[in-house]
């Protein structure tokens, strides 16, 4: 049992370390990613769509990035959604794509966008230490010895030490981004 309670935290420690990283791809950098338009929403025949099943995307050049939609009478409502995403980004389009023009981010806000990388990798490591309190607390309340527990919360502390690393390298990957002019 103290096995499979282990298993299902790694599990949900390795979905906050996804989770995290995922809100990380939505922060601008100065270079094009498609990234950042994951969390854009379009209404298109009345439904809130995800804007990756509308269209393709490309990157022709460090800070331009194209959005083709499969239906061009859908590119109205494309535009609308990503100027409502409140991205940064001015989208222009031509009739048949959406060009996103990455404008170069200033040092100040370099230096505010690594705070709130860091504010979230916060929040993904409490998600893990919650995980770890959660299963903890059902470790105890199993019916076997105190070694056995005692064991169990050790590799369950490793298990969070692993994943918190995971995060830890994660904003660095993203800090170094963010700071490469």
């Amino acid at each position: 049992m103290i096995n499979e309670l282990l298993s299902e935290a790694n599990t949900k420690m390795d979905q906050a370390v996804e989770h995290t990283a995922l809100e990380f791809g939505g922060i601008r950098t100065g270079r094009a990613n498609a990234g950042i338009l994951s969390r854009v929403t379009v209404e298109y025949y009345g439904t809130e769509t995800p804007l990756q099943q509308l269209a393709n995307f490309s990157v022709p050049e460090a800070r331009m990035l194209i959005v083709q939609p499969f239906d061009k009478s859908s590119i109205q409502a494309i535009e609308r959604a990503i100027q409502e995403a409140d991205l940064g980004l001015n989208p222009s389009n031509d009739g048949n794509i959406i060009r996103l023009a990455f404008p170069s981010l200033t040092e100040d806000r370099r230096k505010e966008l690594v705070k709130v990388v860091h504010g979230i990798a916060e929040d993904g490591k409490i998600a893990v230490r919650n995980v770890r309190r959660h299963c903890k607390d059902r470790i105890e309340a199993e019916d076997v010895s105190e070694d056995d527990i005692h064991r169990a919360e050790k590799e369950l502390q490793v298990l969070t030490d692993r994943h918190t690393g995971k995060i830890d390298e994660a904003v660095v990957r993203k800090e170094e981004e963010l700071l490469e002019v």
